[in-house]
């Protein structure tokens, strides 16, 4: 089990291995208590993500695996 909190601040990683950035925050529905999206601090420019005041928006469903890193399957997004 991962905690949401332990997420905040991990550097995020496209599954071919691009560093995007950081984790600053991660929405929920708070009636459903799924989480929805995560924004990231980016360190890098990279076409074809979404972007909204500066970060990028990742949908939850396409976070691979958390541990060192936060992983995010690149086809999910």
């Amino acid at each position: 089990m991962v905690f949401v909190r332990e997420m905040l601040n991990k550097t995020v990683l496209l599954s071919d291995g691009t560093i995007v950035g950081v984790v600053h925050s991660i929405t929920f529905d708070y009636r459903t208590g799924s989480l929805v999206d995560i924004a990231v601090k980016p360190k890098n420019e990279i076409e074809g993500l979404r972007k909204e005041e500066g970060y990028y928006i990742l949908p939850f469903e396409s976070v691979r695996s958390v541990s060192d890193y936060v992983v995010v399957d690149r086809k999910r997004i």
